[in-house]
Parts: C-alpha cells; structure tokens; sequence
C-alpha cells in the first residue's frame, strides 16, 4: 500500500531539505576530492577572470615553496594556526570584546572560503564556512591547508598563488623567495588589490618587517611544528 503523498504545502520544504542535503553531500565530496587533488578554480578567481579577462595562477607543491614563505602567511594571519581547531576561540573573544573592530579569521577559515565560497561580508556566507571549517580540518591535515591557501588566495590583482606571486612580484619561483620578499608578500595580505610588494609603502614595510620576525619566532617556539617537516 502506498503512503499518501505528501500535502502540497510541505512540498516546498521537502524539496529544500533534499537540495540542502546534496550540498551537504557535494561539500563532503569535494572536501574529500581536495584532500589529494589540487582544486582547479575558484569562484575568486572565476570572478577575477571575467572581471580582467585572465588571472595568474600555477599550482606548485608546498615542498617547492620557501619554507619562510609558509611561515611569513602563518605569522601574518594565524600565529597560533598549529594550535587551533579551525576556530581561535581566544581572537574571537577579543574580536568580539572590541566590537568586531579587530579580525578573528584563521587560516583554516580563509581557505574554506577561498576554495568553495565568495568574497564579502555576509551571514550565510559566514554560516557555510563554519560548517565547513570543521570539515575540512578533519579531513586535511594542517600541511595541507596551508598547501591549498598558498596556491589559491590571490596575492596581487589577479594573481594567484604563491608561485604566481613570486614571478609577478620579484620574477623567481616560489621556492626561491627570500625572508624579505616572502614578509613582502604576507604583508600585502588581505587587501593584495590596494598594496604591492615590489613598491612597499611605508604601512607594508612596517608590516613586513613585523612579519619577518613573527616569522622567526614561530619557527624557534614551535607553531610551524604542524606544516613544516
């Protein structure tokens, strides 16, 4: 005997928990997939794309990176990313006893959002890359976390990457930058649009030379354990 079909005015929600759930679904596979495959594109840089009419982007193994470069984007955006489950609980208290003045989003965040969400300000966007976060951090190690938003977080107009950075901004390979250069590129993060490494302001300077030594620090105390073999 068949079961009554649902009345018509639940259709509507039945349909949204079953798209909702492939979502889920699609999320959980390509977090799987990105696991050992390189994500080919991001909606950052479809957008980036379409807006310039091309980008710079090239996919280069975190071995092939400098490891101070590793470092200089650990330091400048997630000191204590080694320490942390995808949430710094502790900058988020702070951020929220200031008022939301000052900036929460660790690295784990950053590259949820840079591989599968979009740019800007808003709730549900917010919402995903909670759900996400998690995901991810269970699935990749911190290696590869770190791997991933080197290779996709634009780091220059429509520069993309480390190793496309690297040959924009100073014309060497990823693996060929120095501690200032590497603190340079770092420095320029998360406004890479507005600021450049090559012509540093005095605001990037300032910044790059705070990183250099965030840089060393977290490499004698330990918070690079995680991502540095």
């Amino acid at each position: 005997m068949q079961g009554r079909p649902a009345p018509r005015a639940f259709r509507p929600l039945r349909a949204l928990g079953w798209a909702l759930l492939g979502l889920a679904a699609l999320a959980f596979v390509l977090v799987l997939l990105f696991a050992v495959v390189a994500p080919p594109v991001t909606p950052t840089m479809l957008a980036e794309r379409s807006r310039l009419g091309g980008i710079r982007h090239e996919w280069v193994p975190i071995e092939d990176v400098a490891p101070v470069m590793a470092r200089a984007v650990v330091a400048a955006e997630d000191a204590n990313y080694c320490l942390h489950w995808g949430f710094d609980m502790a900058a988020i208290r702070l951020a929220i006893a200031e008022g939301g003045q000052r900036g929460a989003s660790t690295l784990s965040q950053q590259t949820v959002k840079n591989v599968f969400l979009w740019q800007g300000r808003s709730w549900p966007r917010k919402a995903l890359e909670a759900l996400l976060t998690p995901l991810a951090e269970s699935v990749w190690s911190k290696r590869r976390i770190l791997e991933v938003y080197l290779n996709v977080a634009e780091m220059g107009p429509g520069v993309f990457g480390v190793e496309a950075a690297a040959r924009h901004w100073f014309g060497v390979g990823a693996g060929d930058l120095t501690p200032a250069q590497a603190a340079r590129i770092a420095a320029i993060l998360p406004a890479p649009r507005d600021r450049s490494p090559a012509e540093p302001s005095g605001f990037v300077r300032q910044r790059a030379a705070a990183i250099m030594d965030g840089a060393e620090t977290i490499r004698r105390d330990g918070r690079a354990a995680c991502f540095q073999g």
